[in-house]
């Protein structure tokens, strides 16, 4: 994952000074160590920019598009990121807390070492996407379209994938692999033989297989 200082558009890159509203259209801007509480900005566009350190407590951020950012040190707690583009984003160290983005569309995104907690992904179509170190705990994927996205190294507590779709879904290298829901969902879906021990009897469960040596 590339640095702030390696992005091709870094030098352009300004302070945002003004403030986050309606539609809005932003770029090549560097918001650095703010914080939003229940800012309203739904359909707002950031493009070639930068976001370090800052909050995102509740608010309104539906229809946002972020394409080509770069995103470290960041949290969002709550609010609606609802049916939001993300494009070409770098997100690393960052955390997210009961967001609510279904329906979005994630293309070309990196995360790495973050935590996920309840991140609402329903009916989301997440297309060449990879959680690299993060921590997914209780994700909801149902009804999500998944293409091309991975998990190195990250370890999914309590996900759900009912009704999801996945086409090139890999859970190999994850370090831990625990579905709530939506087994039946993941067919197609790739991983690895010791991942295959481990969830197996939550496979005979889902199948209805009586396992014993009695």
């Amino acid at each position: 994952m590339p640095d702030l200082e390696s992005l091709p558009y870094a030098r352009h890159l300004r302070p945002f000074d003004g403030e986050l509203g309606y539609d809005g259209d932003h770029h090549e801007v560097h918001l650095d160590g703010a914080e939003f509480d229940e800012t309203r900005a739904p359909g707002s566009r950031f493009a070639e920019s930068a976001m370090t350190g800052l909050t995102f407590t509740g608010g309104t951020f539906d229809h946002v598009r972020l394409d080509d950012v770069w995103i470290s040190r960041c949290r969002w707690i709550g609010g609606d990121w609802s049916d939001s583009q993300l494009l070409g984003v770098h997100l690393q160290d960052s955390a997210m807390a009961g967001v609510q983005a279904y329906r979005g569309y994630w293309r070309r995104v990196q995360l790495r070492s973050c935590k996920l907690d309840s991140l609402n992904l329903r009916g989301a179509k997440l297309q060449d996407v990879e959680f690299r170190d993060c921590d997914l705990t209780e994700v909801d994927f149902t009804d999500a379209t998944l293409i091309n996205v991975t998990f190195p190294g990250s370890a999914l507590r309590r996900a759900r994938f009912t009704k999801a779709t996945p086409k090139k879904l890999d859970f190999r290298g994850a370090r831990e692999l625990d579905v709530a829901q939506g087994w039946e969902s993941l067919r197609g879906a790739t991983i690895g033989s010791q991942q295959l021990a481990e969830i197996a009897p939550s496979l005979a469960h889902v199948l209805g297989i009586v396992v014993t040596d009695r």
